[in-house]
């Protein structure tokens, strides 16, 4: 029996870009969580790790936040949980007391350092059985559909 939507016709989900996209985000969150274990880290923790480290001078929380796509109060907690495994530490911004900026510890940086290499080794069998060429092409077509949701995003013109 097809795997159609009978209330929207014309709409069969094993057809679906969107659920298709959704199940390989989800497959590959499951697979860097598995390669993330050894280093005790959850699928949130890494990645400010990895925000951290490509940062030249240390983040403001603000920045990190939105480098991560999460809210400050979720920040905040994420970032308790880093400091108390000492992995991250805040600091008061000497001209601006309000300010705070997220700094990797040495602890930090050192397992920071090893997530290029776990995430380009998943990458690389996510990709397996793509030449170069396929690949650029897949990069060429998502981000024609990132441009394409970002047009559904935009507020609508008014009308003439």
């Amino acid at each position: 029996m097809p795997d159609s939507c009978p209330s929207v016709p014309g709409f069969a989900s094993e057809r679906s870009i969107g659920l298709q996209l959704r199940r390989i985000v989800i497959q590959l969150g499951q697979a860097i969580d598995r390669r993330m274990e050894p280093l005790a880290l959850t699928d949130a923790q890494w990645k400010p790790l990895v925000q951290l480290l490509r940062h030249e001078h240390p983040p403001t929380a603000t920045a990190l936040a939105r480098d991560c796509h999460i809210d400050s109060g979720g920040l905040t907690r994420l970032l308790d949980r880093l400091q108390a495994k000492g992995l991250c530490r805040r600091e008061r911004s000497p001209q601006d007391r309000r300010v705070v900026h997220v700094v990797l510890t040495e602890a930090g940086r050192a397992v920071a350092l090893q997530l290029p290499a776990v995430l380009a080794e998943v990458q690389a069998q996510l990709l397996q059985g793509l030449d170069a060429e396929a690949q650029d092409q897949l990069r060429r077509h998502l981000a024609q559909l990132e441009a394409n949701l970002e047009q559904l995003a935009a507020p609508p013109l008014p009308a003439p």
